[in-house]
């Protein structure tokens, strides 16, 4: 388990809470197959016991289908699964993820928005992989639905086709040259503002968590999503510098958010966020989500 939070917690007013002698530890960010992880929530269950995990939270892009299946491989072990749900967003040119917790995952009416959420999804990877073909790139659809496996569609699985075709080495690389924002294939998303997905977990009786904001750089923006009810800050990420943890802590402080984190977890084949609790959090964060509830 990664050590450096440790210092985070405590500057944020925080103790290490212990069952036994081990330190209790939640990983509030991790996909599955449901989107485009590449283990089963069953098997998230069994690496997250194995590592000592006491929470977990299933956050799969624009869907909810991994939660039950994860809370039903849980049930009979000491170890607390959290519905979870990352929206893609998109404003100014950049793409923004709004984590929602504690939502119903039977909820009709939210899970009725992220099913059309979905098929704005294949819309675009449809567009992206036509761009590719103008660029004299032959990726296949059917192959890239066939990646996805039923799951949520996304960049990571056109990425994997670009990979298995040679014309990229790896992940990153497919984004960094062809499907990353601003490239030759990006077809940006425009569906949702990152406000109207805020009121769209609130809605849902879900609590919204700005994802990784030092990744996005988007600061300044952070005012305007708490007048929309932004109620937390993913302060603990997997690719979060120790500068940017000890900066949203103090931010989170500031503005009364409620700190997260989490290791983003996409499976082994991912080329950054391939540790499951890579970038933990207090089992406080998960106390103060239920409490804001309340």
């Amino acid at each position: 388990m990664s050590p450096w939070p440790i210092i985070a917690y405590k500057k944020a007013g925080y103790t290490e809470e212990k069952s036994g002698d081990k330190i209790v530890y939640a990983d509030l960010h991790i996909h599955t197959t449901a989107s485009d992880g590449t283990d089963t929530p069953t098997e998230v269950v069994g690496k997250a016991l194995r590592i000592g995990l006491c929470a977990i939270a299933i956050s799969d892009h624009d869907t909810l289908e991994g939660v039950n299946e994860a809370k039903r491989a849980a049930e009979k072990f000491n170890l607390e699964v959290i519905s979870g749900v990352e929206v893609n967003t998109f404003v100014d040119g950049k793409e923004i993820h709004i984590l929602g917790y504690l939502i119903d995952p039977d909820n009709d009416e939210f899970v009725s928005k992220l099913m059309e959420l979905q098929e704005d999804r294949l819309t675009r990877i449809k567009k992206m992989v036509e761009k590719l073909r103008e660029l004299d790139i032959q990726i296949d659809l059917d192959r890239v639905l066939e990646l996805s496996a039923g799951g949520s569609i996304g960049r990571p699985h056109l990425a994997q086709a670009l990979m298995e075709s040679s014309y990229v080495a790896s992940l990153q690389e497919a984004f960094t040259k062809y499907i990353g924002a601003g490239k030759p294939a990006f077809i940006p998303r425009e569906k949702l503002t990152p406000e109207e997905a805020i009121r769209l977990i609130i809605k849902a009786r879900g609590v919204p968590v700005l994802a990784h904001p030092g990744l996005s750089k988007i600061d300044s923006y952070i005012e305007k999503f708490i007048a929309a009810g932004l109620k937390g800050l993913e302060v603990w990420h997997r690719n979060h510098t120790s500068l940017m943890v000890n900066h949203y802590t103090k931010l989170a402080a500031e503005y009364d958010l409620i700190p997260t984190g989490g290791s983003d977890y996409h499976g082994a084949r991912h080329d950054t966020c391939n540790v499951l609790g890579g970038a933990v959090a207090p089992y406080e964060s998960i106390r103060l989500l239920k409490k804001s509830l309340a």
